[in-house]
């Protein structure tokens, strides 16, 4: 052999005929199953080419192709081995020059044959497998550094190359173990396990992938789950995901994304768990993307996401609407698979919300928003027509929770940036109160964006506080422009509170969200000005109760009475007023003796035993005005307006919303200030007498007679012939003319002339000339 060896570095030129020589000799020891022979010759053909490096060896390099490629056709597996193995020594030589007619179809089709093995032998069929795997490894290495590697991106190799790999790495027995980045096992791990080696080989060849073949990489990987049905249960394909994004160049993480937000679309038509499989496929990705740049794809993510989640909504209701037409059972459990789609939908918006930085955080916030079905509003919401009102519903839910997720941790620096006017306004919309959940989502929202020192948490549940200093709440001055948010939008925070206490649904936890509420509003966004509106909500919340106008039933009645309670001790403290604080000390205290009920601690236990009434003429139990001025007049606040009992103020959209809770309840606004005379007020009422029912049966009477004048003028266009309405309108016409001409004649006087002007008398005109001297010209013309 070195002397062989010698002979053909000292003469290069004879390489071919060596090469041509030593394949005749191999191929006709395969024919004859002279096994020896045929590894005596395979390694001579090695120990020559890891020896020669000349240009001549281009020929002996086709011949050395020719003799792997007839090992690996043959049927015995160490044959098979033996080619593979020299094929990876040839793949690990650096040729000096390219060559540009060399292809590798042959092998990548054997290389991934190789790879779906399913001898009888186990032990063989690993060893196979594991061939096959490291021949794919030798075709990756070996196109890649070579001037010609566009070819093994061309689908055509990526569709048998990708599948092999996953094929054997589904064999991975613990999937949580490889979810990380890239790991480094020992040349003995590597060699064992055809998994391992495939996932090694599967990072490698993704680590090489450039921004052209990107896609011709990734999209092989969902023809495999779709195959192979891996999307329910989707461990392997989650951890396929991490794989691909942890290997790719961070800048090409955009492009994976899109593939899967394409993928989505071509199954939005399957199984809820299968499409909540590429969801949670989508999740892990974005999670990974999130943390570098993701290019242009965010409003496409959620876009997309924002339309499955319609999609599943559709659904949902048609599941249901069909289960209810046939009577059968099996559609509930099509429902709760749809939930777990919407569930997965938000659980995505917000993990990748969360995760992006506060400008762009605050664009999805509006652009979440502005998918939201408002009534009344004409956005580029989600069409919910085809829906109803139940599907409407359904939609505003869980985009609420998706809002929910995104503005979770949002920190913003004022609070004008967190709640723009065009944010604010559909998010406080009377179509978003008309439920109790809704009414909770909004909320929490409301707590997410005002919150700026995680104060929430502290405030948790509805409960009279001992001491508000050992909550140890943070809080700094108020800005200049907080003090302009509240003075603008400030009647909308109140407004929504305030019918929020009156709605009829409420649960504890809306009444423990709308203490949290005004709790945040103080301590974030409260001056003194603040601070008198808050009290004058606080009571006119008192007299919601004790009145009672909207028949409220005794739970809310006493609900609102305790949250209000919870309330005035929490500002009475943060304000620390000593006059303020020890009136209210003095009320809850009364009411711990006399009417625990109105206490949050008692109402809101399982056994609460209600009232049958309230009484309106115990003071002592009620937070009162007058006490409260007194006692805030003293330390400096401007308590004139504590006397204008406070009405919400009343929007176009109350004019044109459906929810008759808002119509009915909110009444023009008059200010009542210290100066106005009682006398000067008009008494509306109206005595019902039998004269008064009497007239409103002849008003009956007036308006039949007014409905048949209309019928019959309706019937008189419709019959008639066109010349007798023709006429009837133009007497009109003439008649109002003559009306108009002498009302202008009477008022409209020509102004003198000098050439005179004309009378008329016994039917001859006269010119009757006025002088210059006598004329009377307006002051603004004489100079």
């Amino acid at each position: 052999m070195e002397k062989l060896t010698f002979y053909a570095v000292s003469a290069p030129e004879k390489l071919d005929r060596i090469g041509a020589y030593l394949a005749e000799r191999l191929s006709r020891d395969v024919v004859r199953h002279r096994y020896g022979y045929v590894l005596i010759a395979m390694e001579a053909l090695d120990q020559l080419l890891m020896a020669c490096h000349s240009q001549s060896i281009k020929p002996f390099v086709e011949s050395f192709l020719h003799m792997v490629a007839k090992l690996l056709e043959s049927g015995e597996p160490k044959l098979q081995v033996l080619g593979t193995n020299s094929f990876v020594k040839f793949a690990n030589i650096e040729e000096d020059t390219p060559s540009y007619h060399r292809r590798y179809d042959f092998f990548v089709s054997r290389f991934s044959a190789m790879c779906h093995s399913c001898d009888h032998d186990p032990e063989i069929q690993t060893e196979i497998r594991i061939a096959g795997i490291r021949g794919i490894q030798g075709v990756v290495r070996k196109t890649v550094n070579d001037e010609l590697r566009a070819t093994i991106w061309e689908p055509q190799h990526m569709d048998k190359i990708v599948p092999s790999l996953l094929f054997n790495m589904q064999k991975i027995e613990d999937v949580d173990s490889r979810i990380g980045p890239p790991s480094s096992p020992t040349g003995a791990e590597k060699e064992e396990n055809p998994a391992l080696l495939a996932e090694n080989c599967f990072r490698e060849l993704l680590g090489r992938a450039t921004y052209g073949n990107m896609n011709n990489a990734v999209r092989p990987v969902f023809a495999h789950l779709d195959h192979h049905r891996l999307w329910d249960p989707n461990e392997f394909a989650v951890s396929c995901f991490k794989i691909i994004m942890y290997s790719i160049q961070a800048q090409y993480s955009h492009h994976v994304i899109q593939e899967i937000l394409g993928h989505l679309d071509v199954r939005k038509r399957d199984s809820p768990r299968v499409r909540a499989g590429i969801i949670q496929v989508l999740l892990e990705a974005v999670a990974i993307a999130a943390k570098g740049s993701i290019g242009p794809t965010v409003l496409e993510v959620f876009n997309t996401l924002l339309k499955h989640l319609r999609i599943s909504v559709d659904f949902e209701l048609s599941d249901r609407r069909s289960s209810a037409e046939s009577t059968t059972f099996s559609t509930s459990s099509k429902e709760s698979d749809e939930r777990i789609v919407q569930n997965a939908i938000i659980q995505t918006i917000g993990f990748f919300g969360s995760n992006l930085p506060d400008y762009q955080r605050s664009e999805i916030m509006m652009f979440i928003m502005g998918k939201v079905p408002v009534f009344g509003t004409t956005s580029q919401s989600l069409d919910t027509s085809h829906l109803g009102d139940l599907g409407t519903r359904r939609i505003q839910i869980m985009l609420l929770r998706s809002l929910l997720m995104v503005t979770s941790g949002y920190k913003a620096t004022t609070i004008t940036n967190a709640l723009p006017p065009p944010f604010l306004d559909p998010l406080l919309s009377p179509s978003l109160m008309e439920d109790s959940e809704l009414r909770q989502l909004v909320l929490e929202i409301l707590h997410n964006l005002i919150d700026r020192h995680d104060n929430r948490a502290k405030l948790r549940g509805i409960r009279i506080i001992p001491d508000v200093s050992d909550l140890k709440i943070k809080r700094d001055k108020i800005s200049r422009q907080d003090v302009s948010f509240m003075k603008k939008h400030g009647q909308q925070l109140y407004r929504h509170i305030f019918l929020g206490c009156k709605e009829e649904d409420n649960v504890q936890k809306n009444f423990e969200l709308l203490f949290t509420s005004l709790a945040l509003t103080t301590i974030e966004l409260a001056n003194e000005e603040v601070v008198i509106d808050l009290i004058r909500l606080a009571i006119a919340l008192q007299d919601v109760a004790i009145i009672n106008e909207d028949n409220l039933p005794m739970f809310n009645r006493c609900g609102v009475m305790a949250l209000v309670a919870a309330y005035l001790n929490f500002l009475s403290q943060m304000i620390a007023v000593p006059a303020f604080c020890q009136h209210v000390s003095k009320v809850i205290e009364t009411r711990s003796l006399e009417a625990s009920y109105f206490l949050p601690e008692t109402i809101f236990k399982d056994k609460c035993n209600l009232p049958k009434s309230l009484e309106k003429d115990d003071k002592n139990l009620f937070f009162l005005t007058n006490k409260i001025a007194e006692s805030l007049g003293g330390s400096g606040y401007s308590v004139e307006r504590l006397s204008v009992p406070y009405v919400p103020q009343v929007t176009d959209e109350d004019r044109l919303s459906r929810r008759k809770s808002i119509v009915d309840t909110v009444s023009i606004q008059v200010d009542i200030l210290p100066g106005n005379n009682t006398e000067d007020k008009i008494d509306n009422t109206e005595e019902i007498t039998f004269e008064a029912l009497k007239k409103a049966i002849d008003n009956n009477g007036l308006e039949e007679q007014e409905k048949e004048k209309r019928r019959l003028v309706i019937e008189k266009f419709q019959k008639a012939p066109f010349e007798e309405i023709a006429a009837q309108c133009e007497t009109k016409a003439n008649l109002l003319h003559d009306r108009l001409a002498q009302i202008l004649e009477l008022t409209i006087r020509p102004p003198p002339s000098p050439s005179g002007t004309m009378t008329m008398t016994a039917g001859h005109a006269h010119y009757q000339s006025v002088p210059v001297y006598e004329m009377k010209f307006p002051d603004l013309c004489v100079y």
